[in-house]
């Protein structure tokens, strides 16, 4: 099959593989299977990955991606991808790329030429808008926000001005602050919706006005 790891003679396949984002029941058949049956697993960290793998039993060896070592990585996987080996790339939870490493590994391949195969899954801004209430017909992922200066005041003015949905990614202790940064620009019946421990044991979705949403975390 064109999806499943090649054993044949000549360059290798990276698979792109989404993994839970809380729930271990979120992989798909597929997903475990390619994992069980790779060369070798890129993950973001061995550490947390180790226990989806031990759940699901799959003794593929792994080796770290991140940030720091992405670069040099590519060059790597590279040569061992033509040498015929499949390798599988993994995040720390969810879909790779999507604000986690792997970009310039797909890039640097993509551009060698080498076969790059997806294996679809659970992506926490998608999981967010789904049950969020917002609109869902057109909207922006913006990732974190910049830390501050210029570019986060430009940022959150394109949020108050636009007519679509947004999707940002916030660390717990910084979100009142950020909400209430977003109440500054928006109108005062402007809806919004935080998501947290998505798929989780304490699941939540608080949705509202800026304001509500606000008094609910402060």
């Amino acid at each position: 099959m064109d999806s499943q790891p090649n054993r044949n003679a000549g360059t290798g396949q990276l698979f792109v593989v989404a993994t839970p984002i809380g729930n271990l029941g979120d992989i798909s058949y597929r997903a475990v299977e390619i994992l069980k049956k790779a060369d070798a697993i890129a993950a973001e960290d061995t550490r947390t990955s180790a226990r989806l793998l031990s759940h699901y039993g799959i003794a593929t060896p792994m080796f770290a991606c991140h940030e720091h070592n992405e670069e040099a990585l590519a060059e790597q996987l590279l040569a061992r991808l033509r040498q015929g080996q499949d390798i599988a790339l993994i995040s720390d939870a969810g879909t790779p790329l999507i604000s986690d490493p792997g970009f310039k590994i797909v890039r640097t391949l993509r551009r060698a030429g080498v076969r790059i195969t997806p294996v679809p899954g659970p992506c926490s801004p998608i999981v967010a808008l789904s049950a969020s209430g917002l609109p869902t017909d057109r909207f922006t992922y913006l990732g974190f926000l910049p830390r501050a200066g210029s570019k986060r005041e430009a940022m959150l003015r394109q949020i108050a001005a636009a007519e679509h949905t947004h999707i940002l990614l916030e660390s717990p202790h910084r979100l009142v602050g950020t909400l209430r940064e977003l109440q500054g620009h928006l109108r005062p019946e402007h809806e919004m919706c935080v998501a947290r421990e998505m798929t989780k044991m304490f699941e939540e979705f608080v949705y509202g006005t800026s304001a509500e949403v606000i008094a609910r975390f402060e």
